[in-house]
């Protein structure tokens, strides 16, 4: 009961696409046909609304074997889930002309989705993801709303489920979400700011509050404390873990970084074959993140599996990742 409810929160406070990224969703129904469940938008564009920007979707599937038309790139998909391309599409602009909109978008099963966001899948990649807001741009039916919106609650609480113990007796929302971040970030190979997982908090401040409260129902040791003026708007919780349970759990978000960081070479190594203009997009990742403006030249251009070890080692010596 506890989850369709929180399912149920998600799904009234999630952010909605805009209309204008229309033709990107038309796109992916061509292409996948009615091996497509839904189409998901999650990541900066989807709070901006920035239609020159790079839209951050996931095309959730029925089948990899169905969405691909050879056997190779479908066992990498399945493999090392998702698999990551680009996709252009044109809006019919006010007056003359058109408007470009650009995307990259992660193919994932829909079997996929519900093991990576629960307690089963030890890494943090798709269970960090989807318990932030993320908005249903397309889907095929009722039934797979339902299931998406539950996989959403999941990882909601799968995330809580594995940062409770890193938090101190006393914390507040954003406590727990800004820390849990944290952590979900350093798991990845991700070159960003260290004071960018307070953006991401600030930017849905308001879905963060709605669904923790029932996020956090029925979890033992977990008591809410009394409103004060100053916590009005950020609830405070204490929690009683036990001292043992506390060191497994940081001990698990140690090899989880180890093992975060070589699935993210090993993904960026398929998406700088899969992703056209592969190089671009790792060094538009690289200033986007981190501010760090890199070149590549024709040579590292024509093998993207060197110019992404090359542009890793720059990125590491000039102090781009954490």
């Amino acid at each position: 009961m506890k989850q369709s409810q929180l399912a149920a929160c998600i799904a009234d406070h999630a952010p909605k696409p805009a209309t204008s990224m229309r033709p990107l969703v038309e796109l992916l129904q061509s292409r996948y046909g009615t091996n497509l469940r839904a189409v998901l938008l999650y990541g900066s564009c989807l709070h901006s609304g920035d239609l020159n920007g790079l839209f951050d979707l996931y095309a959730v599937v029925d089948s990899y074997e169905a969405a691909h038309r050879n056997r190779f790139a479908a066992r990498l998909n399945a493999l090392l889930p998702p698999n990551v391309y680009y996709l252009e599409a044109e809006l019919a602009a006010d007056g003359a002309g058109v408007q470009k909109l650009r995307a990259k978008y992660a193919l994932l099963s829909l079997n996929d989705l519900n093991k990576g966001v629960s307690r089963r899948w030890f890494h943090s990649y798709l269970w960090a993801r989807f318990c932030q807001p993320t908005a249903l741009a397309w889907v095929r039916d009722e039934a797979t709303e339902q299931e998406i919106y539950a996989a959403f609650a999941t990882a909601v609480s799968t995330f809580i489920g594995r940062v409770l113990p890193l938090l101190p007796a006393r914390w507040s929302t954003q406590d727990l979400w800004q820390k849990g971040l944290t952590w979900t970030y350093r798991a990845e190979f991700r070159p960003e700011r260290p004071e960018r997982q307070a953006q991401l908090f600030k930017a849905s401040a308001a879905y963060y509050r709605a669904i923790t409260p029932p996020a956090l129902t029925g979890i033992a040791g977990v008591a809410p404390v009394a409103r004060t003026a100053e916590t009005q708007e950020n609830q405070e919780y204490q929690v009683e873990i036990a001292s043992s349970s506390r060191t497994l759990a940081r001990l698990a978000w140690r090899l989880r970084i180890v093992q975060g960081k070589l699935l993210s070479l090993l993904r960026l190594m398929k998406a700088a074959y899969t992703f056209q203009g592969g190089v671009d997009y790792i060094l538009w990742k690289i200033e986007r993140h981190s501010g760090l403006r890199m070149e590549a030249g024709p040579f590292l251009r024509r093998h993207p599996l060197f110019a992404l070890c090359t542009l890793s080692l720059r990125l590491y010596l000039k102090g781009g990742v954490r």
